[in-house]
């Protein structure tokens, strides 16, 4: 007696049904048997349920590899979800071949009609919602065929399928499931590009970060004193002490930091103080004993004279902090060795140990130029992006027009204008930087795959705005590893990968933010500290760069990314920059030729006025006065008579 695979089990697998078969039993071949079609389906059910038994058992449910969800490049309610193999808790096996553009919005209509109790109306006006993709495994019978006629009482009528075709569908429910992902740090080079590109950006990109809630901040309170505090009159204290004790000769290179790092300190205590008034002032003096703030003032020239008289070069090896380096020593003899009253903007800066030089101003615009290129340089060429909404974004910044690198000036001001652009392109800009190194990141969680997927496995949680997918994440779902040599080597980062993931992905998009000012009072500003130093990048996103880029032990190093990179000439850049100044120039003409104009209006309008208002003889006599002077020479000798003098 044979048992057949169909005979119900004792557990409960996907969807009520069972899960693993009472017993296999495989068919015995004889001489002289009577094979029927019980037989051969035998057959087939014991390789079948073996093959999924060894799936289910060794393997588990979840992607095997690809089936990375991105966004559709036409936008809308669509998603693209590449081949890949997944399988499913019974052990089937779905391969999606092809490319699937999937209509998430169809879906949704279909999940609402599906649902009982829910209202089937329009699933757009809902606004905001977070759905779960999944792909499910189904059979479809097919190649129908006449069987021959049989001694079976109640044959089948017409053909009968003679062919199952293993297929698959996407379906969406609520968001509700967790879900796990996994790939080497290669896929992170190729969506960064070449590192020696992307460490210039980030760079750029942490600079003006460092430089933003001071810039917003000296924006929004452009006349407003800011708060002097102990902490402040600590570093006054402690900053003055150590000039005053190294005092002479020219520093070295690493004292020459030091000192910059002192003077950037004592620099901003006195230029809070000078953001106070008379009264404000004497009050701070008596609080917190600064002392005679005038001799600080001549400590500070001194030590700026001496850092003058160093090479920038060989004090700040970075071109970055040496641009720094040098607005402070610039702008503290400026703006506090002299009190300067006319420039508020750059006075509050420096308060908050964040100066801006004309010259590094320029940089911040062209830094702004330089991020924005690059990210959507990297956002058209990457992989596949899953933060729909990031391209877009990059696109609408608004920069301002890079500008050739001028000489230092102190005479030069930063407008409230200017700070107010370059301070809202670097909070959207910077914070773009940092979606798009979360996303690469997370990214690389996705094992690579060829053509292949899989049923009823969770692929992505989508999040929709109406109709419209903004967002797709599929960092956190089930993920099948086979082992071996193209996954073996990263199961030992698996687990720190998986638990740094749970923290930075699929998580809301980060929002440029403004410092909250209070109404009255002298506003409080934090003191930017390591401004000088090398800028930590810590937190669980760094942790996880630096897992995914450091091999372990027994694993292959991580493939850079060559690309070909086409560089514009110093000639060609150098030209865009003077477009730039001279149509800054032609700008400012046209509006010196438009008052011109307008006030020639005004001239006219007078005349015409006092025209109206003279007597008709003194109206004659205007109009030849108007006349050219030959014309009023020849209308006089016409009127002279013979023999009268003229």
């Amino acid at each position: 007696m044979t048992t057949t695979m169909t005979k119900p089990g004792c557990g409960c697998g996907c969807g009520g049904g069972p899960a693993t078969p009472a017993t296999f039993a495989r068919p015995r071949f004889f001489a002289g048997q009577l094979l029927t079609e019980d037989d051969l389906s035998l057959l087939v059910d014991y390789v079948t349920g073996k093959n999924r038994l060894h799936n289910r058992s060794f393997s588990g449910p979840g992607v095997v590899c690809g089936l990375t969800v991105t966004c559709d490049p036409c936008g809308g309610g669509t998603v693209a979800v590449r081949p890949g193999h997944a399988l499913d808790c019974r052990g089937n096996d779905i391969v999606v071949s092809c490319t699937e553009r999937v209509d998430v919005a169809a879906l949704v209509r279909e999940l609402r009609v599906s649902s009982l109790g829910v209202e089937c109306g329009d699933p757009c006006d809902d606004g905001q919602r977070h759905f779960s993709l999944y792909v499910r495994y189904e059979e479809n019978p097919a190649d129908p065929v006449t069987p021959f006629a049989t001694e079976e009482p109640c044959p089948a009528p017409g053909g009968v399928p003679s062919r199952v075709e293993e297929s698959f569908r996407f379906v969406v429910t609520c968001d509700t499931a967790d879900d796990h992902r996994y790939n080497p740090g290669t896929r992170l080079l190729e969506s960064i590009g070449p590192l020696g590109r992307f460490d210039p950006v980030l760079t750029r990109s942490e600079r003006l970060g460092l430089h933003l809630d001071p810039m917003l901040l000296a924006s929004a309170a452009s006349a407003r004193p800011i708060r002097f505090d102990a902490s402040d009159a600590g570093r006054y204290t402690e900053s003055l002490a150590w000039l005053r004790d190294n005092s002479e000769g020219v520093p070295s290179p690493p004292l020459a930091r030091q000192m910059t790092e002192h003077v950037r300190a004592l620099a901003s205590a006195i230029a809070r103080y000078d953001t106070h008034d008379k009264t404000g002032q004497a009050q701070i003096g008596r609080e917190h004993n600064l002392g005679d703030v005038g001799q600080a003032r001549q400590v500070l020239g001194s030590a700026c004279d001496r850092l003058a008289e160093t090479d920038p070069a060989q004090v700040w090896p970075d071109e970055a902090h040496r641009s720094i380096g040098v607005a402070v020593v610039a702008e503290t003899r400026a703006r506090v060795v002299t009190p300067d009253a006319g420039a508020p903007l750059e006075v509050r800066l420096l308060a908050q140990g964040t100066p801006i030089s004309n010259v590094l101003q320029a940089e911040f615009r062209n830094d702004l130029a330089l991020i924005r290129e690059w990210l959507l340089g990297r956002l058209d060429r990457g992989p596949g992006v899953a933060d729909c909404t990031l391209r877009g974004d990059v696109r609408r910044v608004d920069i301002p027009q890079p500008l050739p690198m001028p000489e230092p000036d102190p005479a030069q001001r930063l407008s409230i204008a200017d700070l107010d652009r370059i301070s809202s392109a670097a909070a959207e800009l910077t914070t773009a930087v940092r979606r798009f190194v979360t996303d690469a990141a997370c990214a690389t969680l996705n094992p690579p795959g060829t053509d292949c997927t899989d049923t009823d496995v969770l692929l992505a949680h989508l999040e929709m705005d109406g109709c419209d997918v903004v967002r797709v994440c599929s960092a956190t779902r089930e993920q099948v590893l086979p082992g071996g040599s193209a996954y073996g080597e990263w199961l030992s980062k698996l687990a720190p990968l998986r638990h740094l993931a749970q923290q930075i992905c699929c998580r809301p998009v980060p929002l440029p933010h403004k410092p909250d000012v209070p109404e009255t009072g002298p506003v409080p500003a934090a003191y930017v500290a390591g401004l000088l130093a090398e800028w930590p990048r810590t937190g669980p996103l760094w942790e996880m760069w630096n897992l995914l880029l450091t091999p372990a032990p027994g694993e292959t190093v991580p493939k850079p990314l060559h690309e070909q990179t086409y560089v514009v000439p110093s000639e060609v850049t150098d030209s865009m920059h003077e477009v730039g100044a001279l149509r800054a120039q032609v700008s400012e003409l046209t509006k010196a030729m438009q008052a011109l104009r307008a006030q020639l209006d005004t001239a006219r309008e007078q005349v015409s006025h006092v025209r109206e208002e003279l007597p008709d003889r003194l109206g004659e006599r205007l109009s030849e006065l108007e006349k050219p002077a030959p014309a009023r020479r020849s209308s006089r000798a016409r009127k002279t008579e013979p023999g009268e003098s003229s």
